[in-house]
């Protein structure tokens, strides 16, 4: 869908975006395949020139971006505990071909944030220096994403993780290699594990948590129907988790399939005017939350292209922060993810 770009010249950081190649391993996922896995067959290769290309023909002023670890180019050469370093080691060779500048003047992969097994315990620590080693200017940190429901229709069987994944001791003795670190986390949980988060966060004060996707509300499988019953739920546990100093909260994610937010989908054509009213409650709920100073926009590319294009995505957060300040708006889209990930520079 074509619209108007709101506020073309508003500088974003999108802080969250996957890179990848599904087309080797879709022979690995049954038939019938999983909703979830539907939703990213148009997406299957999606690489730098994609992504570039979204970003250059989207209209926003998109200075940088955030690339999230997805399991993606692992390195079998390297062995099992290390072969996440591969993904790390391919999002900075994307990083420095974007840094050249040929191809456009967005920083994409500017911060990574790769994925180390936590419940491996303390050992951990090597393979969160070699992640280091692999990008030492870039690697910003991991996510080792905790969702997982009862019913496995929700996300599909093998995206669920372990249940109680952030509260069980092993990861937990993972975490702490994080903050001897100085190194971040991403914690990706569906909306009734929010309590999980808050557990982890209050656990360690000390190490910088965000939490991905708005804390992905649900409306799908045996969540059908069921957003306005737990949108109340859901907003308690927001607000609770706001109250932990470290954590911060990313704004999207709601346009997965997961969230129903719209129902239609892949690439349904649905308006920014469309979509921010079906937005509006979470945003506006998480920004309360966490104030403008802790909360963060982002794409979730190429997994939210089910309920909205690149630039229809950006247009619809633009729509619903429309009555922020100028400089409420400069920390929501750029300046607190440029902070939260050590990417100052990009602004510069």
């Amino acid at each position: 869908m074509s619209e108007v770009i709101l506020e073309p010249d508003l500088p974003i950081i999108d802080p969250h975006h996957h890179l990848w190649d599904l087309r080797a391993l879709l022979p690995l996922f049954p038939q019938p395949r999983h909703r979830f896995i539907e939703t990213l067959l148009p997406a299957a290769h999606y690489t730098f020139d994609h992504f570039n290309e979204e970003v250059n023909a989207s209209g926003h002023n998109i200075r940088a971006s955030v690339f999230m670890e997805c399991g993606a180019f692992y390195n079998p050469a390297y062995g099992d505990a290390l072969n996440v370093v591969g993904e790390v080691e391919y999002a900075n060779g994307v990083a420095a071909q974007s840094a050249s500048g040929i191809y456009g003047d967005a920083r994409l992969c500017a911060g990574i944030v790769g994925h180390a097994n936590l419940t491996a315990g303390a050992v951990v620590g090597d393979v969160l220096d070699a992640l280091h080693a692999a990008a030492p200017h870039r690697f910003k940190g991991i996510r080792h994403q905790g969702a997982w429901d009862a019913d496995p229709d929700v996300l599909g069987p093998p995206f669920h993780a372990p249940e109680g994944l952030y509260r069980d001791a092993k990861f937990r003795e993972g975490f702490a290699e994080l903050g001897k670190r100085g190194l971040r986390f991403d914690a990706w949980v569906l909306e009734p594990q929010i309590p999980d988060v808050i557990d982890l966060a209050r656990a360690f004060p000390d190490t910088p948590i965000c939490l991905d996707h708005c804390g992905t509300p649900l409306g799908n499988a045996s969540y059908s129907g069921r957003l306005e019953e737990r949108f109340d739920i859901w907003r308690t546990n927001i607000i609770e988790l706001g109250q932990c100093s470290n954590v911060m909260v990313k704004l999207g994610g709601l346009a997965m399939h997961n969230c129903d937010l719209p129902p239609e989908g892949p690439a349904a054509g649905w308006s920014s005017e469309r979509l921010a009213p079906l937005w509006k409650p979470y945003i506006e709920t998480c920004i309360e939350a966490f104030g403008t100073g802790r909360a963060m926009f982002e794409s979730n590319y190429p997994v939210d292209r089910w309920g909205a294009s690149y630039p229809v995505l950006w247009n619809t957060f633009k729509r619903i922060t429309s009555g922020a300040g100028a400089d409420e708006k400069a920390a929501l889209y750029a300046g607190n993810a440029a902070r939260f990930y050590g990417i100052e520079q990009v602004l510069a």
